[in-house]
């Protein structure tokens, strides 16, 4: 297949391209960067003016949606970027969708889940009125909307995917970036760092992710929505102390608070599905993953 990979730099989208190519397909790739090819659109998802000048210069299979900005404090801090490149962005691909008639996997989140407390199935939102706690987790329910009514109104076919806290080498640290990787390199570097207490999530291997991801355009089933999780449901704390222990450091400049407001406390997946349709599976444990993630941090930053 013809295959373009949105936001194919980022951390999830650069492994899920190696998979999809290492399987055969032609992958195309999109991304605001300058970066060389091949096959390579550099575009901002949130302007359609570009978006439209990649769909009428190529056709597609397949469009693996990634590009977005990420994180709840990053939609907080750089807020009309957040609904630019997630909100605006989905309706420009969904345009483009509509005239072209591309099959479309689109990658959603757990914040999706809001307040909800229970075990996380893909149902949930439809039986359940959820509150959404921040305007990162609000934009990816208003995307999964936009991509239903499309649906509704002109027959595209796209499948949702909710990914549960993937990590892994190959994510650069930021202050808006995951927990795992957060905590990292603040230890690496001697860094203080908050653990929340009372939350608890089921971490995904970003191997793991990119294979179920790859999956999904050999059983493309439209209209599906699957959560991508691993299966070990864990506290925040194990991951500090997993790491805090790996590098042989004790938790002095850890401050630990019960509570973060505004963030869903608790993520549990139901990956049943996921692995019916899409063959998941957990391979990469967190006693193994950690370790990788951490020594790839200290060859990308000169740690020892």
């Amino acid at each position: 297949m013809r295959i373009l990979v949105t936001g194919g730099l980022g951390a999830v989208g650069t492994p899920l391209t190696a998979e999809l190519r290492q399987r055969g397909h032609e992958v195309w790739v999109l991304d605001r960067p300058h970066a060389p090819g091949p096959n390579y659109y550099r575009c901002d998802v949130g302007v359609y003016r570009q978006v439209e000048r990649v769909f009428d210069e190529q056709s597609f299979d397949v469009v693996y949606h990634l590009a977005a900005e990420f994180g709840r404090w990053n939609g907080e801090d750089f807020y009309e970027t957040l609904w630019q490149s997630n909100a605006i962005g989905v309706k420009n691909m969904l345009r483009c969708q509509e005239k072209h008639g591309f099959r479309m996997v689109f990658t959603s989140s757990s914040e999706v889940y809001g307040d909800w407390d229970g075990v996380m199935t893909e149902d949930v939102l439809d039986k359940h009125p959820i509150r959404q706690l921040n305007d990162y987790a609000i934009t990816k329910w208003v995307n999964e909307m936009q991509i239903m009514n499309s649906a509704d109104r002109f027959n595209t076919e796209t499948v949702r995917v909710r990914l549960f806290n993937t990590y892994g080498p190959g994510e650069p640290y930021s202050a808006y970036r995951s927990v795992i990787c957060k905590f990292i390199y603040h230890a690496l570097h001697d860094m203080p760092y908050t653990v929340y207490l009372d939350h608890h999530r089921s971490s995904t291997y970003i191997d793991d992710t990119a294979r179920t991801l790859a999956n999904i355009s050999e059983n493309f089933i439209p209209g599906e929505v699957y959560n991508i999780a691993g299966d070990e449901y864990h506290d925040i704390k194990v991951l500090s102390d997993m790491i805090l222990s790996y590098l042989g450091k004790d938790d002095s400049l850890v401050e630990y608070v019960e509570v973060e407001e505004h963030n869903t406390r608790n993520k549990k997946s139901d990956n049943t599905k996921a692995k019916r349709d899409l063959d998941h599976k957990c391979t990469v444990t967190l006693e193994e993953g950690i370790p990788r993630t951490i020594e790839w941090q200290k060859e990308v930053y000169g740690r020892d």
